[in-house]
């Protein structure tokens, strides 16, 4: 790969990332592999965010007011509302006038319409760019994302996000992408926790579960979480991609959207049960295709 600096609005953008787990750090690399100057990172983990810095060759924000600046463009991936909230009101804000935001946890619409106003009120910019796909794709640079905000905030953002995605929507108004995402990854997860059944009871009576896979493949019963779990719940292999614990909040937020429009959604609502029992119980960083562990019979707790 030629290595191409990004250029937005005429100037080479400084990189900065504020949240380095699974999915900031893999982003972060294929940035840098791009050629793009990844001027530092942040993290509450400060172990994972130094170790991340070596790698990169840039050094390791100790404190937001570093990151911005020192950056041009900042690229939050951080785990709900609550840290969002924290990391907008820590300094990340002060003089950042001209600065670029693109926030791509999953938060609530509320809180992406609240980022939006405190960065225009700093003078700066801000754009949700929720991802609908996991580690391996930020790593390759084939996410898809689903992105909100101003269509001239999103232009501006484009050449970057197109090196971190092989397709991307504009979708709308700020929040608007995050409403879509919680829609998203609601029915992902309420397909997860039926595909788990399926194949739950499917070995219960002694079905060859490969074969299994094999006609839910060809029918009605066939999804794209059959293609990406049904062979880890098949063999156990729960590696996390997407942890429970993320899918039992995400399950919440598009429960909170719903009743707030007056609407009852009881399989999401029996879905997160089956995430936030899997948190109780030990099991929230396991890949949510480890909820099966909780419908095959002799896995845990005697799949009762």
């Amino acid at each position: 790969m030629i290595p191409v600096v990004v250029v937005i609005w005429g100037v080479a953008e400084k990189i900065g990332f504020v949240g380095v787990g699974r999915m900031g750090a893999n982003m972060a690399r294929r940035l840098k592999e791009c050629g793009c100057d990844i001027a530092t990172v942040y993290d509450v983990n400060r172990a994972a965010a130094q170790s991340l810095a070596e790698e990169l060759g840039c050094p390791a924000a100790e404190e937001l007011k570093q990151v911005r600046s020192l950056c041009d463009v900042v690229f939050t991936v951080v785990t709900d509302d609550r840290a969002m909230k924290q990391i907008y009101r820590g300094g990340l804000l002060r003089g950042a006038q001209g600065k670029l935001f693109i926030n791509c946890a999953t938060v609530t619409p509320d809180v992406q319409v609240w980022v939006e106003a405190k960065t225009t009120k700093a003078g700066a910019q801000s754009l949700e760019a929720c991802m609908a796909s996991s580690i391996t794709q930020a790593r390759q640079g084939t996410l898809y994302l689903m992105c909100g905000g101003r269509r001239e905030v999103f232009e501006r953002a484009k050449p970057l996000l197109e090196k971190l995605s092989s397709s991307m929507r504009y979708v709308g108004a700020a929040g608007q992408a995050a409403q879509v995402k919680a829609l998203v990854n609601m029915v992902m997860n309420i397909n997860t926790a039926g595909l788990a059944e399926g194949l739950g009871l499917g070995d219960a009576f002694g079905l060859d579960l490969a074969m299994l896979r094999e006609v839910f493949a060809q029918t009605g019963a066939n999804s794209q979480v059959l293609k990406t779990d049904g062979g880890d719940m098949q063999n156990r292999d729960h590696a996390c991609f997407f942890s429970a614990a993320h899918a039992a909040k995400d399950s919440g937020i598009a429960l909170k959207l719903g009743k707030a429009r007056g609407l009852k959604l009881p399989l999401a609502a029996s879905t997160k049960k089956q995430y936030d029992r899997m948190v109780a119980e030990g099991l929230g960083e396991l890949d949510k295709s480890g909820i099966a562990e909780l419908t095959f019979l002799g896995r845990h707790s005697g799949g009762t």
